[in-house]
């Protein structure tokens, strides 16, 4: 598209909505970043939900399949590991839009802080996973 083009979308969508081009991007970024943690949080409660119950049934009379603590630890940090992915995702997208130096500050100090939890959640995961099985 030529200048021009972008000018006349500019005021289509101006006249259209009363909003500027880059008014609709903000908003539909934050639109975005909401469903993006939405993403998150409901991946962190399918997890500890689903954690809680396998708990239950560990300590339940034996039914079948034994559960382990730390399968069950291993299931939930998977989870965790998961939606510290999206939330980190949505930060990023959050500050991708005219962004300031105290939002990109911010942005650093959470993504490292979210990097280095889920750096060294992995890392327990795959020393739980070397382990194997244990008793219950």
């Amino acid at each position: 598209m030529s200048a021009l083009d972008y000018t006349a979308l500019g005021a289509l969508v101006t006249e259209g909505g009363g909003r500027s081009p880059e008014e609709w991007l903000q908003f539909a970024t934050q639109i975005l970043t909401r469903c993006i943690e939405a993403i998150g949080a409901v991946i962190i409660a399918g997890g500890v939900i689903h954690a809680l119950a396998r708990w239950i049934a560990q300590h339940l009379p034996h039914r079948g399949q034994q559960v382990t603590t730390e399968s069950i630890r291993l299931g939930l940090g998977s989870s965790l590991g998961l939606a510290l992915e999206f939330l980190l995702a949505a930060d990023i997208l959050s500050t991708a839009v005219a962004p300031t130096w105290d939002a990109i500050g911010k942005l650093a100090a959470v993504a490292t802080i979210r990097t280095l939890l889920n750096y060294f959640l992995g890392k327990e995961l795959v020393n739980d996973q070397r382990k194997g099985p244990a008793s219950p």
